[in-house]
């Protein structure tokens, strides 16, 4: 898994925008979601204060409903931020990355993966918030399918973004403060 996402392969992937230029599923949504999300000037500081330029990889695809909530507040996010470089992979074309973010057994997306300045994986989130996930895996289990993604829809509307954001978040300065302490000379 080391050398699994290289430069030459992160740089290869399109960003969010030229992502966005190929959506084909849901290509308003995606817009739309991205054009209204708004970012509180917090987390834009919090991840200002991780210091260096960090890179976040997002396993995707435009048919997913988790994806089209999250991936456009991550980006947004990295937009407004400028110390984070996003791209965007297609999950069924990447199986050796997905194969190593995987949930429990499933191949659920959107993964983030949070790459230092050198490509090396600092960890990674997904693939929706955990009330969402735990909702998911518990009573949302009873719901017919259409129900349940009906639910799952009007949980991402009514959180605007604050779950993805403050778990994400979160993580990066656990993965930025881990890189931190490896970094720091042996006394």
């Amino acid at each position: 898994m080391a050398d699994m996402i290289t430069a030459d392969r992160f740089d290869a992937a399109p960003d969010f925008q030229e992502y966005l230029a190929m959506v084909e599923k849901n290509a308003e949504l995606w817009r739309s979601i991205y054009e209204r999300t708004r970012i509180p000037d917090s987390y834009v500081d919090r991840v200002h204060a991780l210091g260096r330029s960090w890179h976040l990889l997002a396993l995707s695809e435009d048919w997913c409903g988790d994806a089209v909530n999250v991936v456009p507040v991550v980006a947004k996010l990295a937009d407004l931020a400028g110390n984070l470089d996003v791209r965007v992979l297609g999950r069924d074309a990447n199986p050796d990355i997905m194969d190593a973010h995987l949930t429990g057994a499933s191949r659920s997306i959107p993964v983030i993966i949070l790459l230092d300045a050198h490509f090396d994986e600092c960890g990674w989130w997904g693939p929706r918030p955990l009330e969402l996930q735990s909702w998911v895996l518990g009573p949302g289990r009873s719901l017919e399918k259409t129900e349940r993604y009906r639910e799952i829809r009007r949980w991402y509307a009514r959180d605007q973004g604050r779950a993805i954001l403050e778990e994400v978040v979160s993580k990066f300065e656990g993965c930025a403060a881990r890189a931190t302490e490896r970094s720091r000379p042996v006394v």
